[in-house]
C-alpha cells in the first residue's frame, strides 16, 4: 500500500505528514493535498497560498506560478475557498518552515463569497458561536476540537490498558440516579396527554439519562472493572459558564474497591490525561497557552508531576471558615462547596489539586456508603484549579438492608429499583466509582473558561442549534 504522502488517491489531504516531514524531498514524486485557503498573496507572475486541512494548526505554503494549469481561477481562491493542488514538495527558504509545495496545477472546488465571515482578524467566542457550524476552521477551536478528540482516545486507553471492560448504558432510561428530578422527559405522546403515562411509548415515564452509573454497577458487579463513556443530559436551568444541558461523563466502577481505591484512580486518571495533553506534539496546546491562558502549561506540568492533597469535608470548611475572604455563598458545615470555595481551596491555599472526602449524608445521593459514623459518606470531589470540581464519586452503599433504608430517608420508590437492591441481595461486594466530566477536563487542560467552547454544539437553556 501507499504511503500517505504518494497516495493521490484520497480526497483526504495530509498536511500535517507533509509538514513534519523530515527526509529529503529528492524522492518524492507528485502530490495532492487539499484544504481550505487561509490567506493568498500575489506577485507579479506567481501567488502564494497558505492552505489548511484541519489536519494541524500549521498551514501549507503553495507557491503557485502563473503558467500552471487553474490559475486562471486565482481570483476565486480567496479565504475560505477550498482547493485541491497537485504539486512537489521543495525545501522552503521562509522562515518558520522546513518544507513549501511548489504547485504544477490546482483546482478550485468550493468558492467562499466575500460574506465568508472568517476573515484573517481576531474573533470573539459570543460571536463564534452563533456560527458554530463554521468555528472549527478557527485556529483556537480547531485546536481544542483536536485536542478533545485525542483525549477522548486517551481515556479508553487508560481503562483499557488496565483490563476494563467498556460498557454502554442505556441513554433512554427510567432512573433519576442523583435523585434530583433535573431529567428531561422522553415521550411521543403530545400536550393534551402528555400529564399521563398510559399509551407512551415505554408503558412508564422516561427519561434522557443523568448518568449511567447505576446501570454500570449491574456490571460492575459481575465483570468486576468497567467504564461508561457517553453523552448524559441535565435539564438543570443553569446559564452559567460551566453547565451545559448535554455533556459526556466518564464513569468508571470497580468492584472489591473501597473510597481509598477509588480515589487513586481518580488521581491516576487525572495526571495520565494532563500528560497526554503535555505530550501532544501537534502545536494544539501551544495555540491555547498563546491566546488562552499563559500559563497554562506550568500548571499542567506541576499538576502532572505532583502527588494530590486529600483533606476531609470537615477540615475543608474549617479552613474556608477561617480564611478571612468574604464569599459569595456562605460556608456551613452542612452545605455544599461551591466554585468559588473549591477553586480557594485549589488556587489560593493548596496551589494544586485536592480530592475532598466524607462528605454529610444529607448532602448527597442515596446510593453512597455510609460511614461508621452514621453521619457522613464516602463521598469524593475531586478539585482542580482554575476550574473546581472535575471527578465526584464514592464508594457504593453495599449493605441490602442500608440501602433499603436509604431509599426510605430519601423518598425513593424501593420496587422500582428492586433491580438495584438485588446487586446487594445476590452476592454483594464493596465497589466504588466516580463520574469525570469530559467537557470539565477540558476547560482545565486547554484553559478555555467556557464550557460551550470545548463542546461542538453547545445545548444550554434557551439555545438548541443545529
Amino acid at each position: 500500500m501507499d504511503s500517505p504522502l504518494r497516495s493521490v488517491q484520497t480526497m483526504r489531504t495530509l498536511i500535517k505528514h507533509v509538514l513534519t516531514r523530515s527526509e529529503p524531498a529528492d524522492d518524492i514524486e507528485e502530490i495532492e493535498v487539499a484544504g481550505w485557503i487561509r490567506t493568498r498573496r500575489d506577485a507579479k507572475a506567481f501567488s502564494f497560498i497558505e492552505l489548511n486541512d484541519g489536519s494541524t494548526i500549521l498551514n501549507l505554503q503553495i507557491v503557485a506560478d502563473s503558467g500552471i494549469p487553474g490559475y486562471e481561477s486565482m481570483p476565486q481562491l480567496t479565504t475560505g475557498a477550498s482547493v485541491r493542488v497537485f504539486g512537489k514538495l521543495i525545501p522552503s527558504p521562509a522562515q518558520g518552515q522546513d518544507w513549501e509545495l511548489q504547485a504544477t496545477s490546482l483546482k478550485l472546488l468550493g468558492i467562499a463569497p466575500d460574506d465568508y465571515p472568517l476573515q484573517k482578524k481576531g474573533h470573539s467566542p459570543e460571536f463564534l458561536r452563533s456560527i458554530a457550524h463554521l468555528r472549527p476552521r478557527t485556529n483556537l477551536f480547531g485546536a481544542a476540537f483536536r485536542i478533545r478528540s485525542r483525549l477522548a482516545y486517551a481515556v479508553h486507553r487508560f481503562f483499557q490498558e488496565r483490563d476494563f471492560v467498556y460498557v454502554h448504558t442505556p441513554i433512554i432510561t427510567a432512573s433519576d440516579c442523583e435523585g434530583a428530578g433535573e431529567m428531561f422527559r422522553v415521550t411521543t405522546l403530545d400536550d393534551r396527554t402528555v400529564s399521563k403515562d398510559a399509551g407512551d411509548f415505554f408503558g412508564k415515564r422516561a427519561y434522557l439519562t443523568v448518568s449511567g452509573q447505576l446501570e454500570g454497577e449491574t456490571f460492575a458487579c459481575a465483570l468486576s472493572n468497567i467504564y461508561t463513556f457517553g453523552p448524559t443530559f441535565r435539564a438543570e436551568n443553569s446559564n452559567t459558564s460551566r453547565h451545559a444541558a448535554e455533556f459526556w461523563m466518564i464513569e468508571p466502577e470497580v468492584a472489591f474497591c473501597d473510597l481509598e481505591g477509588d480515589m487513586d484512580l481518580a488521581e491516576e486518571m487525572i495526571r495520565f490525561l494532563v500528560r497526554e495533553a503535555l505530550e501532544g506534539q501537534d502545536h494544539d496546546l501551544s495555540i491555547c497557552e498563546k491566546f488562552v491562558d499563559k500559563t497554562l502549561r506550568q500548571r499542567l506540568e506541576h499538576v502532572a508531576a505532583h502527588a494530590f492533597q486529600r483533606i476531609t469535608y470537615t477540615e475543608a470548611v474549617k479552613l474556608l471558615e477561617g480564611c478571612g475572604k468574604t464569599f459569595q455563598y456562605p460556608v456551613a458545615y452542612g452545605l455544599n462547596l461551591q466554585s468559588e470555595h473549591e477553586r480557594w481551596l485549589t488556587e489560593e491555599y493548596f496551589k494544586q489539586p485536592v480530592t475532598v472526602y466524607n462528605y454529610p449524608k444529607e448532602i448527597k445521593p442515596f446510593y453512597m456508603r455510609l460511614n461508621e459514623d452514621g453521619k457522613t459518606v464516602t463521598a469524593m470531589d475531586l478539585l482542580v484549579p482554575g476550574i473546581g470540581e472535575i471527578i465526584g464519586g464514592s464508594q457504593r452503599e453495599e449493605r441490602y438492608e442500608v440501602l433499603l433504608e436509604n431509599f426510605s430517608h430519601h423518598g425513593i420508590d424501593a420496587e422500582a429499583y428492586s433491580w438495584y437492591s438485588d446487586l446487594r441481595k445476590y452476592g454483594t461486594v464493596p465497589h466504588a466509582g466516580f463520574g469525570l466530566g469530559f467537557e470539565r477536563l477540558l476547560m482545565f487542560v486547554t484553559g478555555i473558561s467556557n464550557i460551550r467552547d470545548v463542546i461542538p454544539f453547545p445545548r444550554t437553556p434557551g439555545h438548541c442549534e443545529f
